[in-house]
């Protein structure tokens, strides 16, 4: 870690949380059993960031598409509040000065109202923290976001002709959030099944055969000393300087 901390870190880290499922399964649990399995390596993930200094951390916690899974499974992970953000961890997260933000359709009527009311709390009671801004991609889909970000722009009358990539960053759900410098997805899948495609653009990419569950700080030490150890050209020759903020 202390190698690690050395060199260049990046700014923003996302992570695709993958294989709770599969963990679960083999174990004789159910998939809810692994999506609670899960909390400890979110803390970790968190912790990391934070040894680092890394500014900003988004998850993966539950895509536009998840609706499609099984009733039981999606009734559990509807309530964050009873395993991903119980009231210790978000008090935790308080403390140590991680800000809660939560990116997605937090509006659609299939979310619980005590949910809903306890992801809004979280942000509320976490707004003034400054050490780490942590994300949680939640019922979120890379394309609604960006179908959402138009909406937005016609909306507000803004020429078509005045419209550039700095309006359309400007109108997506958090438009203070970094391009995501480094996406960490565990597993064994190689996809990014909607999962922030605009900021992702440039993203160094660390595909994992560690199933989420079992993700500690040593992995995410292990993929920044990977995207460490990438030449990062964004487009340019590589023999120039290149501009990451």
């Amino acid at each position: 870690m202390s190698l690690v901390a050395e060199g260049e870190i990046p700014r923003h880290v996302a992570c695709i949380m993958d294989g709770n499922g599969r963990w679960a399964q083999m174990r004789d649990l159910s998939r809810s059993a692994g999506h609670e399995a899960a909390e400890d390596s979110v803390d970790a993930a968190v912790d990391a960031c934070l040894a680092l200094g890394v500014e900003w951390l988004t998850v993966y916690a539950f895509s536009t598409e998840n609706w499609k899974r099984e009733p039981a499974e999606v009734a559990f992970l509807m309530s964050l509040q009873e395993w991903l953000l119980r009231e210790e961890k978000r008090q935790r997260f308080k403390r140590i000065g991680v800000r809660l933000r939560f990116l997605g359709d937090l509006d659609d009527p299939r979310i619980p109202d005590a949910c809903r009311n306890w992801l809004r709390e979280c942000e509320v009671m976490t707004a003034d923290n400054t050490k780490l801004e942590f994300c949680i991609a939640f019922n979120y889909g890379g394309r609604a976001e960006i179908v959402e970000a138009v909406r937005s722009i016609m909306a507000s009358g803004t020429p078509v002709d005045q419209i550039d990539e700095a309006v359309v960053h400007a109108a997506m759900y958090e438009p203070e959030m970094p391009d995501i410098d480094l996406l960490i997805r565990t597993s064994s899948e190689y996809r990014l099944s909607n999962f922030f495609p605009w900021h992702a653009t440039y993203a160094e990419f660390v595909f994992m055969d560690t199933l989420w569950p079992d993700f500690r700080e040593g992995h995410l030490y292990s993929a920044v000393a990977e995207f460490q150890s990438r030449r990062r050209r964004m487009g340019s020759s590589g023999t120039e300087q290149v501009d990451r903020s």
